[in-house]
């Protein structure tokens, strides 16, 4: 099977990679189908662990390694990861304020657990895209001969991105869940943050040698977009809760699960 699919060309291969991510991001998203009524605690507890998740991956998934490409593409690494990490951070700033602006007339609880819902997904899903970028990179680059650039190593990235998504699917559908969704709507939202993968991975693939310019930028801009919510909504939404400090132990508790995942398949 291995000997076929190296075989294959390196967007088909980028595709199939990423399909595999988006895969593992359904099957994290699926768990809201274990649960049969919300419980405040246990929601705000997941809410607190989707948060640590979404910090952990700002940092290992996406700045670090965009300090680590910026350098190798002879950047000044400090400068496009700021610039990146910064506009990230104020473009959900700017959809944050023209969200209330489009919806001033609407006062009530629902109209703010609407807002909340549409930001988390939305920056899971700008997270989604530069990692999807970077696998089509990884097996783009096999086409060139670029230096480090194996067929192994590419697929151990997608490896480690593709587990790393299913705590990121379930970052998404068990929020949604609590905020009232049904099982079915945050399955669905849950999973379609991961749909871009397989899309960006073809664009990475197609243009390796253009995208890896911008690559350390999209990495930046996806993390200050995540920050953005875990700041914003995540975390203050998680300490509504009573029992505040042991929220606060549930968002460690994510960061590390990430970040060991991060660490030890990065």
């Amino acid at each position: 099977m291995l000997d076929s699919f190296s075989n294959l060309s390196p967007v088909l291969q980028a595709f199939i990679a990423c399909i595999f991510t988006w895969s593992i991001t359904a099957l994290g998203a699926s768990i809201v189908f274990f649960f049969k009524k919300v419980n405040k605690t246990l929601m705000d507890a997941l809410l607190g662990f989707a948060a640590g998740v979404m910090v952990a991956a700002s940092f290992f998934s996406l700045i670090s390694p965009a300090l680590e490409m910026a350098k190798e593409l002879k950047m000044t690494s400090w400068l496009v990861i700021s610039l990146g990490f910064l506009s990230g951070g104020v473009l959900l700033f700017i959809g944050d304020k023209v969200y209330d602006y489009l919806d001033k007339k609407r006062k009530d609880e629902n109209s703010s657990k609407t807002k909340r819902c549409f930001m988390l997904i939305s920056s899971i899903t700008l997270h989604n895209i530069p990692e999807g970028m970077a696998v089509g990179v990884a097996f783009g680059s096999l086409a060139y001969s670029l230096s480090d650039s194996t067929l192994a190593s590419a697929l151990a990235l997608a490896l480690g991105i593709g587990l790393q998504n299913f705590p990121e699917g379930s970052a998404v559908s068990l929020p949604l869940r609590r905020e009232g969704y049904t099982r079915g709507k945050a399955f669905f939202y849950g999973q379609l943050s991961g749909v871009v993968e397989p899309i960006a991975a073809v664009i990475g693939a197609l243009l390796v040698l253009k995208i890896q310019l911008i690559l350390p930028f999209l990495l930046a801009f996806a993390a200050g977009a995540m920050i953005y919510v875990v700041v914003e909504e995540l975390i203050p939404e998680s300490q509504t809760n009573k029992k505040k400090d042991l929220m606060a132990l549930f968002t460690i508790l994510g960061f590390m699960v990430m970040m060991i995942l991060d660490v030890a398949l990065g």
